[in-house]
């Protein structure tokens, strides 16, 4: 049995909270409904953490994991009959961040001023994205409000459930490279230097190796800060290439082409496209205005401007799987499935199974990619340690004159 810290709210509205023993967070939510409560949130006291958070000290943003539990929350209390402006008053004061807490605000002031719900948080589209409000308004215009709630909240939750395994696949080769390169650098600019003045005061010839290395750790010394502009310039200069539309999307259909990256862009596009369209259309929105939301969540150019093809394909009475096609960029499996789901009326079906398929199959190449990567890191830095390391003892021992 573990103990359980838990937010609800009773059927009149009122919020209360305390903890409860139970094997799992089920066994709770199925006692507090015997409870007549409705639950919020539940979690485990192990889990709560009671230590100092950066974020009380740092400007908070509304991310996707906040977006996804006010939803998730929402979904859950009007599933419960409670009203709307009821609702969205218990979940502002329960949500701790400050900025979401203020956007709720104002959104209920909205609500009672005669908006509804999509109009009050599409005054806050720094929160609450466009993609977000447009499947709330057909929601909300199909009388199926809380349907579309739940469907949002699970496209929330897997779209972070996927972001989330990719940055945990990537945290340990970024920290090995990390800790490869601080020991590379250390030894280049504070351990050389201190051999070099000894080897100096030698008089006598060094090996090759030796001096390749004190020469190396001498333009590193000498001038670092070259090297960071360079990087900065490029970088900066990169942005500045960017900025035009045009310039932007020839550099977006230039890493299309990358060896393994470009693919790579590909999946992501193609299962963010899919997901979208697809919860887009089970949601109520025609395809059409589905095609231009997203087009703006794209994060590459060249498969934008491709969207753009197969809206204006799609006016012109053509099928969607033919204007894939013709634009050359997605994969033909994914135009495959597509293309059943046009025929067989299940579009929308089709385009979610091709979101997962793509999904897992991004997750197996990313896991692949960096289970190479990690060796690869541990040879390269090891080969550059070990090659410092050889050249300061071959300068000592061929100082020592000691016989190979």
């Amino acid at each position: 049995m573990a103990e359980y810290l838990y937010k609800a709210t009773t059927l009149s509205g009122q919020t209360v909270e305390g903890s409860m023993e139970g094997k799992d967070e089920a066994t709770i939510v199925q006692s507090l409904h015997q409870l007549g409560y409705i639950p919020i949130r539940i979690f485990s006291t192990q889990a709560k953490g009671t230590g100092f958070r950066l974020s009380s000290i740092l400007p908070q943003r509304v991310g996707i994991k906040d977006l996804f539990a006010f939803t998730q929350e929402l979904s859950t209390l009007i599933s419960a009959g409670l009203p709307l402006d009821r609702s969205l008053n218990i979940l502002e004061t329960l949500t701790e961040n400050q900025r979401l807490k203020q956007a709720l605000k104002d959104v209920v002031k909205g609500i009672e001023g005669g908006n509804s719900l999509s109009e009050a948080l599409g005054n806050h589209p720094k929160i609450f994205p466009r993609l977000y409000v447009n499947l709330l308004r057909a929601g909300e215009s199909g009388g199926f409000l809380e349907a579309t709630l739940s469907r949002l909240a699970q496209y929330l939750q897997t779209t972070k459930e996927v972001r989330d395994q990719l940055i945990s696949v990537m945290i340990y080769p970024l920290i090995l490279t990390f800790v490869m390169g601080i020991s590379v650098t250390v030894l280049i600019t504070f351990v050389i230097p201190r051999f070099t003045k000894i080897f100096s005061d030698t008089g006598s010839t060094l090996p090759l190796v030796t001096q390749i290395v004190i020469a190396i750790s001498n333009l590193v010394i000498g001038y670092w800060w070259a090297g960071l502009g360079a990087v900065a310039l490029i970088y900066f200069g990169l942005k500045t290439y960017t900025k035009d539309p045009e310039r932007k999307w020839k550099w977006d259909r230039f890493k299309l082409r990358w060896v393994a990256v470009g693919d790579l862009i590909k999946k992501i596009e193609v299962a963010r496209f899919s997901r979208t369209l697809g919860t887009l259309l089970q949601s109520g929105v025609s395809i059409l205005p589905a095609l231009n939301l997203v087009k703006e969540i794209s994060q590459n150019s060249a498969i934008a401007r491709s969207i753009v093809y197969i809206h204006d394909r799609l006016r012109e009475g053509k099928g969607i799987s033919r204007s894939l096609e013709d634009t050359n960029v997605f994969p033909p499996l994914a135009i495959h499935m597509i293309g059943v789901g046009e025929e067989t009326g299940r579009l929308d079906e089709m385009l979610i199974k091709v979101a997962e398929a793509y999904e897992a199959n991004v997750q197996t190449t990313v896991k692949r990619v960096v289970s190479l990567l990690e060796p690869l890191i541990i040879l390269v830095m090891g080969g550059i340690v070990f090659f410092i390391v050889i050249s300061i003892l071959l300068a000592i021992l061929s100082i020592n004159e000691i016989p190979f």
